[in-house]
């Protein structure tokens, strides 16, 4: 998988520089950080999900144990 370095980076914002001009710049920089966070509150909030499903998992098969171990 290629890694982007820094001077990839410097050429990708000179050239956002100028096709949007330096006016609009900032304003893409916020909407792409907004775009950005709401996607990792996204992705937190599935993995919270997951972690939460796995953890009431384990509880069920602790509780399904103790019941089959009452019944021997």
């Amino acid at each position: 998988m290629p890694t982007i370095g820094w001077f990839e980076i410097l050429i990708v914002v000179a050239i956002a520089i100028i096709v949007l001009g330096p006016k609009d710049f900032p304003v893409m920089l916020k909407k792409a950080g907004s775009w950005i966070g709401s996607a990792k509150r996204y992705v937190n909030n599935i993995q919270n999900e997951v972690s939460n499903l796995e953890i009431n998992e384990e509880k069920i098969d602790n509780e399904i144990k103790k019941e089959i171990k009452k019944d021997e």
